[in-house]
């Protein structure tokens, strides 16, 4: 069964309690974000109604919600995720190439996840950095200026992060 640790749970009244009763759907965004958090950096439809009774919802608006927003996954996801941003200022500078690239290295489509669960690769609109393109977003992290030398930088510094966690 999906349940909050409890220290999310309170954080969840914390979030929820800043809105006026019968407002509870304004927590959804945030109580998402700690979901994806909690449960593996994705968003099964078990933890989407999880969070619907919570906020007392129906599970059709957390649904809604969940997949119109690129920062939310709703399969599972690799331990770095690449998100590229694919509109106009970085595709004049090559996101398209960068894009194409990260997946023939990882062996990867945009959508997939590696099969050691490594990497995932998403395209994403703006990220509102367009003087810096092409770029991606790596957790909370912007890689800008892309080239295919940085990409293999990026690749190489994610997979020694990996090994020295182990």
């Amino acid at each position: 069964m999906v349940k909050f640790s409890d220290e999310k749970l309170a954080k969840v009244n914390e979030i929820i309690a800043r809105y006026p009763q019968g407002k509870q759907k304004s927590a959804l965004i945030p109580v998402l974000h700690l979901a994806q958090q909690e449960f593996g950096g994705w968003l099964s439809a078990d933890v989407m109604d999880y969070v619907a009774s919570l906020l007392q919802l129906e599970p059709i608006e957390v649904y809604e919600v969940a997949t119109f927003y690129s920062m939310y996954n709703l399969k599972p996801v690799g331990k770095f995720m690449f998100e590229v941003c694919q509109t106009g200022p970085c595709m004049l500078r090559g996101s398209d190439d960068i894009i194409k690239y990260i997946g023939e290295k990882l062996g990867i489509k945009p959508g997939e996840t590696t099969t050691d669960g490594m990497f995932t690769l998403k395209t994403v609109e703006c990220l509102g950095a367009c003087g810096y393109a092409p770029m991606m977003q790596l957790g909370k992290f912007y890689k800008e200026h892309l080239t295919r030398e940085k990409v293999d930088q990026i690749i190489d510094e994610c997979r020694r992060n990996a090994q020295a966690l182990n």
